[in-house]
């Protein structure tokens, strides 16, 4: 899962790219809202931090702007500031949860796994698909009632089409969600990864539709 975190305050963000990591996700980062604002118009992301304190472009037209172009990702706001005239007036602007600072992290990333389940319909917080289940706040996955040892690029992996368990996910998409912006890939990089889960999974885990993409469908499906 790739989120996209804008604050102008480098401690307060690396404290937040930190956790977010350490909870499994991807992050870009930016500081100002220009930038920021850019790169959520023209990159997919699975959800957004956003400070309303920014410089260049203020957070409140940062949201304004996404959401008029259609951009639907779920963003959490931040604001140094507690005002509740501020708060009503984020939410209408289209943000999906907010939060005033100082803030304890282990909060923010239970809402930020909580926004991410909830835009793609998973509000619990272990998805499961047949015998596989996905406990999203331990990041552990498990089959037939035994853990499984993932790396954490196998545990992305895993997450995101567990995520998307409706539909089927194409490669372009896998690398756009599983890996940095810069990160520079072998072509057949999506196809080393689902062939090193389905070693630990199981063959039948995921499902490979030719000219589509890949799903994960429970044995019974």
């Amino acid at each position: 899962m790739r989120i996209l975190v804008i604050e102008d305050d480098a401690g307060i963000a690396d404290t937040i790219r930190s956790g977010l990591e350490r909870a499994g996700f991807l992050v870009e980062a930016e500081r100002d809202g220009e930038s920021g604002w850019f790169r959520g118009d023209t990159e997919e992301f699975d959800a957004a931090v956003l400070d309303l304190g920014l410089p260049v472009l203020d957070g409140l037209t940062v949201l304004k702007r996404w959401r008029k172009a259609g951009r639907r990702m779920p963003v959490l706001v931040l604001t140094a500031r507690g005002n509740w005239d501020e708060r009503v007036e984020g939410i209408d602007s289209g943000a999906d949860d907010y939060m005033s600072k100082p803030f304890r992290v282990e909060e923010l990333l239970a809402r930020v796994r909580a926004l991410v389940r909830r835009s793609v319909g998973h509000p619990a917080p272990t998805i499961e698909i047949g015998d596989l289940a996905l406990d999203t706040r331990q990041m552990r996955v498990v089959r037939a009632g035994l853990p499984v040892a993932l790396t954490p690029q196998e545990y992305r992996l895993v997450s995101y089409l567990m995520h998307h368990q409706d539909r089927v996910v194409g490669q372009l998409e896998l690398t756009e969600h599983l890996y940095l912006q810069d990160t520079e890939l072998e072509s057949n990089a999506i196809e080393v990864l689902i062939r090193r889960v389905r070693q630990k999974l199981g063959t039948d885990t995921i499902e490979t539709r030719r000219g589509f993409g890949y799903a994960i469908k429970g044995p019974s499906a």
